[in-house]
């Protein structure tokens, strides 16, 4: 199990948040003792409060707590922009409770006490799930990124492209010649670093939830 998290490129780190010292000492001897960076909290509010976006990894997240309650604290994650995987443990659960935070997205619901290899093996598929998110928005951005290279008129010509007008009937639109479109065309498509018009529309529907053609549209201006 001391494989988990590493040849990845990026740190992971498991971060605990319970109230009872003991406790937290215990589960980050055992995340070192595997070879995982753990850091400890006493409260959902204190590692709210600490943590940055460049970290990645999981929580480790006690459902009953002082304050905020794991549970209430899954609720406000998105809100306030952490969107790491979470593990529940508590040594008082009840079926609706779990219900809820694993409708919620929770990775697992651990019962006090639990086998490590129980929380180990969570631990591995939350790191999973913590990498595929970033290298999802990774790729997202760098689609972004080759959006904002194009011109103005490149970027008419991509937003018509994919919607499926012809070289002609994008000349007609544009009022520009058909030779100019494959020209805006051919450089349009290898800023996008697509080399077909399916490699094109795959890029952009990727975006597509993130409204890219508003994105186009906002930043089309005349030559």
């Amino acid at each position: 199990m001391n494989e988990i998290g590493k040849g990845q490129g990026v740190k992971q780190t498991v971060f605990i948040i319970d109230d009872d010292p003991s406790i937290c000492e215990g589960l980050a001897n055992l995340m070192e003792s595997v070879g995982i960076p753990s850091n400890s909290y006493a409260s959902a509010e204190a590692f709210r409060n600490d943590w940055t976006r460049e970290e990645s990894g999981c929580l480790l997240l006690d459902a009953r707590l002082p304050g905020i309650s794991g549970v209430a604290f899954q609720e406000q994650m998105r809100a306030t922009g952490i969107d790491l995987p979470v593990i529940f443990m508590t040594a008082h659960g009840d079926i609706p409770m779990v219900r809820k935070v694993m409708k919620a997205g929770a990775v697992e619901f651990l019962t006090k006490p639990f086998q490590k290899e129980e929380l180990l093996r969570a631990v591995k598929e939350a790191f999973a799930l913590d990498r595929a998110k970033r290298e999802e928005e990774d790729n997202l951005h760098s689609i972004r990124v080759r959006i904002d290279s194009l011109s103005p008129r490149e970027r008419e010509v991509m937003a018509m492209v994919t919607a499926g007008f012809l070289n002609k009937q994008i000349a007609a639109e544009l009022n520009i010649s058909e030779i100019m479109v494959k020209t805006h065309r051919r450089r349009m498509l290898e800023k996008m670093q697509a080399d077909s018009l399916a490699v094109l529309v795959k890029l952009c529907e990727k975006v597509q939830g993130r409204a890219w053609k508003d994105r186009l549209h906002s930043l089309n201006r005349p030559d």
